[in-house]
């Protein structure tokens, strides 16, 4: 059968982009259709954008420093029409450098919906059908809403990108790094922030000290977090919604924001019609090498609730093309990812929890907190972790937990020795890099506990 393309791809995120390219590349026709902006949910709509606010949201902190440490500079209002501006200009950029990518390597993109009609076939929201030997599904996933009368009104974490203005007050719903994220991003950005988490403590999933310490730390700079409280209902109101909270708390906030979950983009993609099997959450089932039900028909990134990070996805696109186009069968490699939360203080992590490792067998816990040098010199009671799960058996260090300013970065050079296997002893042997935070990752000499 003679097909249109080699390849086509539905979805112009960062993985869906790669794929293409590095198919591209390699000689194949390759063809990508994209509903909304390219560069997907991390450039448009998330990492990128957030980490632009985040780095908006701290300069009160440092202004203050700058007073502490002896220079005369006064703390004006923050302008969000003159950063929204720039920021709006910078995905502009962005979303050009991808079209750029896709473009300068030969792929053929079309700026409309796609959905599958059969195993090779996919039709265009104009009603063109194309074939293809291999379709790759890369659609992301999207916020929700729980089903909360009055949640019709809400935010999403998209939306918040798009205020025309900051409110005054906001309520935020949920406890994972989204909630969290732009709990401490608001706050930092002068907002009156109020954030609900049904569960004990924020950050589910993360190692328990780690983040206690970044709940501790939210709540001394002044968001109002309350845990084990999940709201109950909501109306509008004069300025805003009236809210009522498990714990009885009524209050009114201008705005409310769930972070309470994502779900792949699955719907009317034309999956059932094309044989392709998706899980209870409406994910698309893959195995090892990204291949879905139907043989010709492959799936990477969040569309696959698999691990939901760009650099991911990215990796997943990577070997999806080295798998069928390059003849090198290879697996997705999903152990020892680092990551971060850009919570203030953020908080960086690679490998088990202390929990997750208690759970295996023997383990040493190696960790120490203390205040840096800098907040410490500006009169601030910040505090920061450095912690090493340790196998008492094998010496392995089995996980790494930062939280500390500029955690993102740490945990991203620690990532590649716990990744190699690298041994208690062996972060022992480095010699430390004085005076800095992360010098007591390789200056612990004696367990705090054993489990």
């Amino acid at each position: 059968m003679v097909f249109d393309y080699d390849l086509f791809v539905i979805g112009g995120g960062s993985g869906g982009v790669r794929a293409a390219r590095v198919a591209a590349q390699g000689g194949a026709k390759v063809a990508l259709a994209e509903e909304s902006r390219y560069g997907g949910t991390c450039v448009i709509r998330g990492c990128v954008p957030k980490k632009l606010m985040v780095y908006a949201s701290e300069f009160p902190d440092a202004i203050a420093e700058a007073r502490a440490f002896g220079w005369d500079v006064t703390q004006g209002a923050f302008d969000w029409q003159a950063f929204h501006a720039k920021l709006d200009a910078e995905l502009d950029r962005l979303e050009g450098v991808y079209r750029g990518i896709l473009g300068n390597n030969g792929v053929e993109t079309f700026d409309m919906r796609a959905r599958l009609v059969d195993p090779h076939m996919v039709e265009l929201a104009d009603g063109t059908r194309l074939s293809a030997r291999h379709i790759l599904i890369a659609t992301g996933g999207h916020p929700v809403k729980p089903d909360l009368p009055g949640a019709e009104h809400a935010l999403v974490s998209d939306d918040i990108f798009h205020l025309e203005r900051l409110p005054k007050s906001i309520l935020i719903i949920g406890g994972g790094y989204i909630a969290c994220e732009f709990a401490c991003i608001l706050n930092g950005l002068g907002v009156e922030v109020t954030q609900f988490y049904r569960g004990a403590q924020i950050l589910r999933g993360f190692d328990e000290e780690a983040r206690g310490l970044v709940s501790d730390e939210m709540i001394q700079s002044g968001i109002n977090l309350h845990l084990g409280t999940n709201i109950a209902e909501m109306e509008k109101a004069e300025g805003g919604y009236r809210v009522c909270g498990t714990n009885g708390q009524e209050a009114v906030f201008e705005q409310v924001l769930f972070a309470t979950g994502r779900a792949p983009n699955t719907r009317d993609l034309g999956l059932e019609a094309a044989g392709v099997a998706v899980g209870r959450k409406g994910e698309i089932v893959v195995d090892d090498y990204s291949q879905t039900s139907v043989p010709s028909i492959y799936a990477i990134g969040d569309v696959t609730d698999r691990v939901n990070l760009t650099p991911v996805a990215i990796r997943e696109g990577m070997a999806f093309v080295e798998t069928v186009f390059n003849g090198n069968p290879t697996p997705v490699d999903h152990d020892l990812i680092p990551t971060a939360i850009f919570t203030q203080p953020e908080m960086g992590t690679v490998g088990l929890s202390e929990e997750e490792a208690r759970e295996r067998g023997p383990v040493e816990i190696y960790a120490t907190a203390f205040k840096p040098m800098r907040e410490s010199f500006a009169g601030r009671t910040t505090r920061v972790l450095m912690k090493l799960v340790v196998c008492a058996e094998t010496r392995r260090v089995l996980g790494c937990h930062i939280v500390a300013p500029g955690a993102g970065e740490m945990i991203q050079l620690a990532g590649i020795a716990v990744k190699m296997g690298a041994t208690k002893e062996d972060f022992d042997r480095t010699v430390a890099v004085h005076p800095t935070m992360s010098e007591e990752i390789v200056t612990m000499k004696a367990p705090v506990r054993t489990a």
